[in-house]
């Protein structure tokens, strides 16, 4: 992890595991302009269990370890993020592909999430970059894909 920054209240009866069940405030935001992608503080914590995908792994990782009572900023280069851009997940489709897989009774535009079937049954999302009447241009990259990230959090409670 590129730097982190924590304070902590006294005495802490447990530190976060692998399997922790937390509450916990949390902000993801952009190193370079500061912008909160998401976050908890001045509203109601989050409660997650650690292990089964609630938050990202690269994430979790930086919790392990932590007290109750806990506050700590992370700094993380795209590598231990979200990962690096992968120009190989700019995918083109048909338009009828497109069409057929994405529900063509749906208004579509740049910049929004687009769901597909996945061959396992799951679903995969992707941004849609470009849409005209031949080809769908989507980008299947993490949208915080080859940026970096401050992870900001307050363990609350470790259950």
């Amino acid at each position: 992890m590129a730097a982190m920054t924590s304070t902590s209240s006294a005495a802490a009866p447990g530190t976060v595991s692998a399997d922790s069940h937390l509450t916990l405030h949390y902000r993801i935001s952009l190193v370079e302009s500061g912008e909160d992608v998401i976050s908890t503080f001045g509203g109601r914590p989050a409660t997650l269990q650690l292990g089964v995908g609630q938050l990202a792994e690269p994430l979790e990782r930086c919790l392990i370890g932590l007290a109750e009572g806990t506050r700590a900023s992370f700094e993380l280069a795209p590598a231990q993020a979200f990962g690096e851009r992968n120009p190989a997940l700019l995918q083109a489709l048909t338009r009828a592909a497109f069409d057929a897989n994405a529900g063509g009774d749906t208004d579509y535009r740049p910049g929004d999430a687009v769901e597909f079937p996945a061959p396992d049954g799951g679903r995969y999302a992707g941004v849609l970059m470009e849409l005209d009447e031949r080809r769908a241009l989507f980008d299947f990259n993490h949208p915080l894909a080859g940026r970096p990230i401050r992870f900001e959090v307050e363990i609350l409670g470790i259950l």
